[in-house]
């Protein structure tokens, strides 16, 4: 089997292409950034990209390459919508023109669900779209996109609502990884204390690799046309993995509540329901929030 990667160079990409790796398939990959490992392609230039696709042929190709930052897209709108909008309809096009019987993983966001308040106890894909963020209103976009493909020219698309997943190699921005720089930039006397911002929320969490194995299914085991929520099926506070992480601590962290980091929140609880994708394709997640935490202050004592 062969795939392709957009946006290789990601944080999921890089646990992706090994996924893929370790179960018999060829990779091939690109993104914006030119590597040893990935060819260099711009998906807003859809000459480059459909000169490439014809030269290759894949089974699968696996679409993460976007603006996945929520905080960004408000900085940015225009940029956002034309990476996530324009970028996806040159990709499909460019799939269309030159082998439209690929299959294609179609990353999205649970950010497109919005604000969920009681539904978010329970969040099934049958629930009404309400984005609410720059990012969630482009990614919610993309999938009406793929899906005018899949219903007009029969191409064959999965795609997904992904959830809150982190792991090593996550960039600041994202909880796990601001608690545990934060953290161990205290351990080694860069910082006086750890800021943080509203505590009680509860998200559901997954780890990367439990991630990028559901796109593996999804892409082998996955039906046409189909929406899936990836998540964990488990939520957990703020608070409780930052007291876990501070546990892991080497020194005594003070805590100061940051007022810029506070954001309204009309949903205090959101689980994922991966009944659908479970019943699909078989996943379940093997890690743990212990595993997430784990790995990610592992990663930041390693880089700091």
């Amino acid at each position: 089997m062969k795939a392709l990667i957009t946006g290789s160079e990601g944080f999921v990409g890089q646990y992706l292409k090994n996924e893929l790796i370790e179960n018999g398939y060829e990779v091939l990959c690109v993104d914006a950034i030119q590597s040893h490992t990935s060819q260099k392609i711009d998906i807003l230039d859809k000459e480059m990209l459909e000169s490439y696709l014809e030269h290759i042929e894949v089974d699968y190709v696996f679409h993460l390459a976007g603006q996945a930052n929520v905080g960004k897209s408000w900085a940015f709108p225009g940029e956002t919508f034309q990476v996530n909008v324009v970028g996806t309809i040159n990709l499909l096009e460019a799939i269309r023109k030159t082998n439209p019987r690929t299959r294609v993983v179609l990353i999205g966001s649970s950010d497109e669900y919005g604000i969920l308040r009681e539904k978010g106890k329970n969040v099934t894909e049958e629930i009404q779209l309400n984005p609410i963020t720059p990012y969630g209103i482009s990614k919610a976009v993309q999938e009406k996109v793929a899906m005018l493909y899949v219903q007009h020219y029969d191409m064959d698309i999965c795609l997904t609502r992904s959830f809150n997943h982190a792991g090593a190699g996550q960039g600041k921005g994202f909880i796990f990884s601001d608690f545990a720089s934060g953290i161990i930039e205290v351990e080694r006397g860069k910082s006086k204390c750890l800021k943080v911002g509203n505590l009680d929320s509860a998200r559901d969490f997954t780890h990367v690799k439990d991630i990028v194995g559901a796109y593996r299914l999804i892409a082998e085991k996955g039906k046409k046309g189909e929406i899936y929520n990836v998540g964990s099926g488990k939520t957990h506070t703020v608070k409780d993995i930052l007291e876990q992480m501070i546990a892991m601590a080497k020194v005594d962290i003070e805590i100061e509540q940051d007022r810029e980091r506070l954001r309204p929140n009309d949903t205090p609880v959101v689980l994922c329901n991966h009944s659908k994708l479970t019943n699909h394709t078989g996943w379940v997640p093997r890690y743990d929030l212990e595993d997430i935490i784990i790995d990610v202050m592992d990663y930041w004592r390693s880089i700091l």
